[in-house]
């Protein structure tokens, strides 16, 4: 088992004390760099840094980047909440380091799609029909895998598949 445990400091974010969230960072025990590369191909990360060793992961609405010494997390409900993505995250990175040999390393992240291609996909009419005040708003969402083509309720059948087929070309 390569991190044992973590000590964890819950905040309210500075940049804006009316947010209703707490952000979290995790104090490691253990400095995990070497695993960064594997839990960073088990996960998928979003961006991947060499120089110091971090990788950043979107899940759930949650920004989480982790470090070679610390873990920090952005956006949550309550202390309970971090609790879990910590201890999810804990099982993550061991089983990465344990499984180290069947998997290949990845010191990159993922290939987003772009947000001006998704923007010519949509019928541009910032309609709010999916929750969103403008079709850019959407798109953006849509290139961080939040929407997805079913979700714009204009498109048509041919552009719903057509927008569809892009965002899943990234996905896969």
């Amino acid at each position: 088992m390569l991190l044992k445990g973590y000590r964890k400091e819950i905040f309210d974010p500075t940049c804006n004390p009316n947010f209703q969230s707490v952000h979290c960072i995790a104090h490691l025990n253990e400095d995990i760099g070497e695993a960064l590369p594997y839990l960073n191909a088990a996960l998928e990360g979003d961006t991947y840094i060499n120089n110091p060793p971090s990788v950043t992961f979107k899940v759930h609405g949650k920004l989480i980047t982790v470090h070679a010494g610390k873990i920090a997390i952005n956006a949550l409900r309550d202390e309970q909440e971090a609790q879990n993505i910590l201890e999810w995250l804990k099982k993550e990175i061991n089983e990465a380091w344990e499984n180290r040999e069947q998997i290949t390393p990845k010191y990159d992240g993922i290939t987003k799609p772009h947000i001006l291609e998704i923007y010519k996909l949509l019928p541009k009419t910032n309609c709010r029909e999916c929750g969103q005040p403008t079709c850019m708003v959407f798109a953006s969402q849509a290139a961080d895998g939040i929407k997805d083509s079913e979700d714009c309720p204009p498109l048509s059948t041919q552009g719903r598949e057509i927008l569809r087929d892009y965002l899943h070309g990234y996905r896969l």
